[in-house]
């Protein structure tokens, strides 16, 4: 991400911009944030789309960087809207990966009598502070690939929503947080601009299994649990998973027993579906299997539909007396018996292969999935 410092220029902005910094200050006054700009933004022709990130420095919960951006809702007067509406489009991912996993749930609620500025959002970022005496860089560079991939595939995000990066959320570590789960910023909040309203989203790094169990539950309920041994869901790069904690576990497996999964659609990077004569095909990566699974027994297990989604191909699964395979608006419509879904889940593998089912006409055949870096270099193959 080409950056530049910036501590004048943006006071002299207004409206989005305004409202956005007004906010973090009153949380902490005297205290300037460094602002951090795009040198030449995704409305003028750039690779970034993102114009600004700026961090504050926060002692709450613990000493951590507070990362917030600049660009996911309308930032400028009525009159220069027209500049925004370029029509680029570039690689998705995080910081290391461009084949991310998103996903929708049964909670998002349709405001549209309430008018939302841009994206209706703008992410947030808390890292735990260390030694060092200026914030890392890497936490905006994450940034800034998560806002390529809401404005290349237009999915957004919002509170409950999560993100399997593929890999460490910062390169070259070894850190265990190779998640993102999406929480409104238990500080920051909601606000109203003269743009529209929004929220700011925190970014929060989370484990694999912590991703899992998540799926399984309701995403806010989790990262809500979550927040109660991770104040503020601040990422520690040194954290483990409190899945092996006893008391957090419990709470989840409570959670699962009351609540369910709220997970109803998830966005894939690799998917291939097609119907031949009542025969079913179906290509995902090796990267999603564990997920794809995980969510099966979550949902159709207890009688509620999921589908997959990758660009213009959807694929819905739904709890059916008798298996069946069809298609409806063009979506290929899996219908599972229980026999079915008990041999999917022990069928599949997250391993390259062909997977022909026994108990219906569907082939299954999982294909590498290819792990990415910013510039479309192959870092990792899932195979």
């Amino acid at each position: 991400m080409e950056i530049y410092r910036n501590g004048v220029d943006y006071k002299m902005k207004t409206d989005g911009y305004t409202y956005i910094s007004n906010r973090i200050k009153e949380f902490y006054p005297g205290q300037e944030g460094l602002y951090y700009a795009s040198i030449l933004p995704w409305r003028l022709g750039g690779k970034d789309p993102l114009d600004a990130v700026e961090i504050w420095e926060s002692e709450k919960g613990c000493p951590h960087w507070l990362y917030v951006t600049y660009g996911f809702t309308d930032l400028y007067p009525d009159d220069e809207d027209s500049e925004d509406d370029d029509d680029n489009t570039t690689d998705n991912g995080n910081e290391n990966c461009n084949e991310n996993d998103t996903m929708d749930t049964e909670n998002d609620s349709d405001d549209s009598d309430n008018p939302v500025s841009g994206f209706g959002f703008e992410l947030t970022f808390r890292l735990k502070r260390g030694n060092e005496d200026t914030p890392p860089i890497w936490p905006m560079n994450l940034l800034q690939n998560l806002a390529r991939y809401v404005f290349s595939t237009g999915n957004t995000f919002d509170s409950g929503h999560y993100l399997n990066a593929n890999g460490p959320i910062a390169l070259e570590t070894d850190t265990q947080l190779t998640c993102l789960g999406f929480l409104t910023d238990p500080e920051l909040g909601t606000i109203n601009t003269v743009n529209g309203s929004m929220i700011f989203l925190e970014a929060i790094g989370i484990t694999e299994d912590e991703l899992n169990s998540m799926m399984c539950w309701n995403g806010e309920n989790f990262l809500n649990e979550l927040l109660k041994y991770v104040p503020y869901g601040i990422s520690d790069l040194s954290r483990s998973s409190l899945m092996s904690r006893p008391e957090f576990r419990y709470a989840w497996e409570q959670g699962v027993a009351r609540d369910g999964s709220s997970t109803s659609l998830l966005y894939l990077s690799e998917l291939t579906a097609s119907l031949d004569t009542n025969k079913g095909y179906l290509q995902l990566g090796a990267g999603h299997i564990d997920q794809i699974v995980t969510l099966l027994r979550a949902r159709i297990g207890k009688d509620r539909p999921f589908a997959l989604q990758c660009n213009d191909t959807v694929v819905c699964f739904e709890c059916a007396q008798q298996p069946a395979i069809d298609t409806d608006n063009d979506a290929i419509i899996l219908s599972l018996a229980q026999e079915n879904l008990d041999e999917i889940c022990m069928l599949l593998k997250p391993h390259v292969g062909t997977y022909l089912m026994k108990t219906m006409p569907l082939t299954i055949e999982v294909v590498p999935t290819y792990i990415r870096d910013q510039d479309g270099a192959v870092v990792q193959t899932i195979e």
